[in-house]
């Protein structure tokens, strides 16, 4: 069996190898900006962009190898305001400042999705599952949130902060899985892995 992370991601990669000492990473080519969100949710946005991006993955590797065995596994993360802004990484400097102020002095939902499609014994399985934490912040003043841009960690993150970095000084408390806010609820991958029959 074959194991692909798809994603680029060096957090999901850290985290990933706490359960499999080996794997390929072949980061997802699935443009997320073009996908339809018209009528879905928070977590049915996350879950589809995760599939999208575990599908891209396993099709091109099939590709190139249609007999070999193989799992795959996507994923991706969101913040959700306390006013039900979905939030992705920001698009610039003012876009970062402005999801920092609207997560200040509160409760938000960090959701990652997660996307396990495998090839094992002829057969092809897919399971998505979504996993959320309540994450409260301090309240943030304007000369914090300017300290912290200027650490450049915000602006490759959903929701504009980074929990592992220098975003954990703004966090009061967090309510869950706190591997799912760095991005890969991995616990909970791991039995799903193992219910799937594709982990020992």
């Amino acid at each position: 069996m074959k194991y692909i992370l798809g994603s680029g991601s060096p957090r999901r990669k850290e985290l990933l190898g706490m359960i499999l000492p080996e794997f390929t990473v072949m980061p997802s080519r699935f443009d997320e900006d073009g996908m339809q969100r018209d009528g879905m949710d928070a977590c049915q946005i996350v879950c589809a962009l995760s599939q999208q991006k575990a599908k891209e993955v396993f099709a091109r590797f099939r590709e190139e190898n249609p007999e070999r065995e193989i799992c795959v596994i996507g994923g991706d993360t969101i913040v959700v305001s306390p006013d039900g802004e979905v939030m992705g990484k920001p698009s610039s400097r003012e876009d970062a400042a402005r999801m920092l102020r609207q997560l200040s002095g509160s409760t938000h939902q960090v959701i990652t999705a997660v996307t396990v499609m495998a090839l094992s014994d002829g057969q092809v399985m897919e399971k998505v599952f979504p996993v959320s934490t309540d994450v409260t912040f301090y309240p943030l003043g304007e000369t914090e949130i300017e300290r912290y841009l200027d650490t450049g960690e915000p602006f490759d993150k959903a929701g504009s902060y980074g929990i592992q970095g220098y975003g954990g000084l703004l966090v009061e408390r967090i309510a869950g899985d706190y591997n799912n806010v760095v991005g890969l609820p991995v616990a909970r991958l791991m039995r799903e892995m193992r219910e799937m029959g594709l982990l020992a």
